[in-house]
């Protein structure tokens, strides 16, 4: 997905012409649009108004509480955490009685735990949170319908033009289009190019877009021209300066080969990852506690099968139980994995001859287990030490990453 207007420069129209040495200017985020808070907050809103609904239905009184629930609600589902991006009205079903199931469970145990079940008519809980989910999912399916319609009586809805009916314009384009959440309404294109060569629904040419803005009201530019275009960029920055609408830069950042491309900050500078590793900051540590837990999990019930192989290995060949060799764990550090000894050799240096079939230097009961995969479960040793994950790229033997890296572009 393109990462677009994360970062916007309509608040920095006169820093094509700012001096270096001067101030740099502060790159500000945008702010999402009225159909993006509304969507943020539809759950929360649902949920606490079924609260009070249900409340005021058993002649209740929405007391200190029922606020502390309806705080405790809002914190769990804004901004619109119920729902994702469902494609079908069963998923959206089954999204919303998930992520509320998870929900009516905490609460349940916070209440339990705190001795705070009995201040509530179970009566009035029950109802709540039976009527919840199907409220949440009416309210989901009408939203879409409803909202362009009250943002249009509102005035609410803006209108947007797009710079550049490339491939980057056109997918900005159809993203604005397919969701009318979004309160935007997709005017058309400018463009340079010939119109025999654009089939798209282009307005004029680039120069001809300051004028257009000004006696059409628009209020929203995407410029989504390529990077190599910035004399053309900042020329047409600087013709848009008397104009109120906000202007919006789509970079396209996969002009090179991205590998995990993302928008991040450091401050409020925005800086675009080219290549990072998934293990960064706490999705890292989340990770890294799952395999702790999960390794030992699996370790300790496998300990008897462990024990079993271990035996095997040994009878039905001389040499070493385990067979280690060193490969290429994350950030590229060589590691030592563990593995059952499958041949007669334990190849571990700058040349690494792979198994065919009916090689020779297979044992038969390594035959075996290379066929059930039973020779890598040591690895969930490797991986109690920290130096491989649950879930992650197959480590190979060094040798090979070293052919491979020259024959595949990316490969490291």
């Amino acid at each position: 997905m393109v990462a677009y207007a994360r970062f916007s420069v309509h608040a920095t129209h006169e820093t094509a012409r700012r001096p270096q040495s001067g101030p740099q200017p502060r790159l500000l985020h945008s702010q999402p649009g009225t159909g993006a808070l509304v969507q943020a907050a539809i759950d929360p809103l649902v949920a606490i108004g079924m609260l009070a609904a249900t409340v005021a239905f058993f002649g209740g009184r929405f007391d200190g509480a029922c606020l502390i629930l309806a705080l405790l609600v809002f914190a769990m589902t804004f901004p619109g955490s119920l729902a994702g991006e469902a494609a079908s009205a069963g998923e959206l079903a089954l999204d919303i009685a998930t992520g509320w199931m998870a929900i009516v469970g905490v609460l349940v145990l916070l209440g339990w735990a705190s001795r705070t079940l009995g201040v509530f008519d179970q009566r009035m809980l029950l109802a709540w949170a039976l009527a919840t989910p199907a409220a949440l999912f009416l309210a989901h399916e009408a939203l879409p319908r409803l909202l362009p319609r009250l943002l249009a009586a509102e005035g609410l809805r803006k209108s947007a033009v797009v710079a550049g009916a490339n491939d980057l314009g056109r997918g900005l384009a159809a993203r604005l289009q397919a969701n009318p959440l979004h309160g935007v309404r997709f005017a058309g294109y400018f463009d340079d190019r010939a119109p025999a060569r654009i089939s798209e629904n282009v307005l004029g040419s680039i120069g001809a877009l300051p004028e257009y803005v000004r006696t059409h009201g628009i209020d929203i530019i995407y410029i989504a021209l390529p990077m190599a275009s910035q004399p053309r960029i900042v020329k047409l920055l600087e013709e848009l300066r008397d104009t109120t609408a906000s202007i919006y830069f789509v970079p396209d950042i996969f002009v090179a080969d991205l590998i995990q491309a993302r928008v991040d900050t450091i401050g409020d500078l925005p800086v675009v990852a080219v290549c990072e590793t998934p293990f960064y900051g706490f999705n890292g540590l989340v990770k890294r506690l799952a395999d702790y837990v999960l390794a030992s999990l699996i370790l300790v019930l496998i300990a008897p099968l462990l024990i079993a192989l271990a035996i095997g290995v040994k009878l039905s060949s001389p040499g070493p139980v385990l067979f280690k060799q060193r490969r290429y764990g994350v950030d590229g550090r060589k590691i030592m994995v563990y593995k059952f000894r499958t041949m007669t050799v334990a190849e571990d240096g700058d040349v690494v001859r792979q198994a065919t079939r009916n090689d020779s230097r297979i044992t038969p009961f390594g035959g075996f287990l290379r066929k059930t995969s039973l020779d890598e479960l040591p690895q969930f040793i490797n991986v109690l030490q920290g130096r491989m994950s649950v879930v992650g790229p197959r480590p190979h033997a060094v040798a090979h990453n070293e052919l491979y890296r020259k024959l595949i572009r990316g490969y490291r």
